[in-house]
């Protein structure tokens, strides 16, 4: 077994144990000493995800974050209706507004800026498959990307959308620069977030997009003067629409032409883990939405049988478990977070504002300019 199953497993057994009993002490108990358990799992997540902190002050109050994380997580558990599992993350020695200021990006606006955008009701009617995964097709499935501690998910967003649907159309693999975007965004702001938006506008401005390789991700808080103009562009888009906040619409779209951004509410990503996210209104604001991820494909759980309560007293029925249909997302947490890297939420109750910003480019290598010259 290797080292990172074997704490895995380490954890699963202690937080099994402590789930119940962090909760009692920490209603009665200050920052202070805690369980001897709570201290190994602790330990274990320091030395999973390479954490090291710079006093016994400071280890101390990460410590007591952590175990109300771990607290907050367990409560998460009993309240989600889906089969979301959640638990110790990278995050879980953050307070709920240190994750906010740095994996976010501000509040989004009550409307989208009318610059090159549509509102698209033909998807709405049309039939839709039972299941569609982009990420089955070589020329759209890249490595998750990692913003770390740059607040620049709108970018890396936009920056999937248009290499997933050059993919598509032009059966090409491209890996587009998701710092020029934030180099060259028009509202400069980098790393100090920014919407989805912004950065087809500024595709839009520079007409196209240079290569990862050729203009790499810096992801640092240092201001960079714009080096679009120093490089080969790989990616056009058109311009860039934004489809009806309808989820049938949406499926119908997504399976059509491919892969589109959207900005959710994040509340409940900090201590996902895995599995289906089935929110309500009151665990995650569909209103309050904070991070643009990529939604790739839909889904449904298989139904499983379950045993009921009175089985245990001598009846053998079972009762079925229905399935829960979900949307695919892709985050850029890096492929260690979630389901490698990828979540899933519940399709069909709007589960934590996903129809809210349903954006997507239009795609399209640039139209050849025909020579004119002075007839003789």
């Amino acid at each position: 077994m290797s080292p990172t199953a074997h704490l895995s497993c380490l954890w699963a057994l202690l937080v099994a144990c402590l789930a119940h009993s962090i909760r009692g002490s920490l209603r009665a108990q200050a920052p202070g000493p805690q369980p001897l358990e709570l201290k190994e799992v602790f330990t274990l997540f320091q030395i999973q995800y390479n954490r090291s902190y710079s006093s016994p002050s400071e280890h101390a109050r990460r410590l007591h974050i952590f175990a109300r994380n771990l607290d907050q997580a367990q409560q998460l558990q009993e309240e989600d209706l889906g089969t979301a599992k959640f638990g110790v993350t990278p995050f879980s020695d953050l307070t709920e507004e240190e994750f906010a200021q740095v994996y976010g990006h501000q509040e989004a606006p009550g409307r989208v800026p009318n610059v090159s955008s549509k509102v698209v009701p033909e998807e709405w009617g049309k039939s839709v498959p039972s299941t569609c995964d982009w990420r089955k097709w070589a020329e759209v499935t890249k490595t998750v990307r990692n913003q770390n501690n740059c607040k620049c998910c709108w970018a890396m967003a936009a920056a999937g959308n248009i290499e997933a649907l050059w993919g598509i159309k032009h059966r090409q693999s491209v890996e587009v620069s998701v710092q020029e975007l934030l180099d060259c965004n028009r509202c400069g702001n980098g790393c100090n977030g920014g919407f989805v938006w912004d950065a087809f506008i500024t595709v839009l401005n520079n007409s196209g997009l240079a290569s990862e390789k050729d203009y790499p991700f810096r992801g640092d808080d240092k201001a960079q003067k714009c080096q679009a103009k120093k490089h080969k562009n790989v990616a056009w888009i058109q311009d860039f629409i934004m489809l009806m906040d309808n989820e049938q619409a949406i499926a119908s779209h997504l399976a059509t032409h491919g892969p589109i951004t959207v900005t959710i509410n994040m509340k409940l990503l900090q201590h996902y883990q895995e599995g289906v996210i089935r929110a309500t209104p009151t665990t995650c604001n569909p209103n309050l939405v904070d991070h643009s991820v990529l939604l790739m494909g839909f889904g449904k759980t298989k139904s499983v049988a379950r045993m009921p309560a009175e089985a245990s007293q001598g009846g053998a029925l079972t009762r079925p478990r229905r399935s829960t249909p979900y949307w695919i997302l892709k985050n850029s947490w890096g492929p260690k977070w979630g389901e490698k890297g990828y979540f899933r939420m519940h399709r069909g109750s709007n589960a934590c504002g996903i129809t809210k910003y349903p954006l997507t480019a239009r795609v399209d290598k640039p139209a050849k300019q025909l020579s004119v010259s002075c007839p003789p």
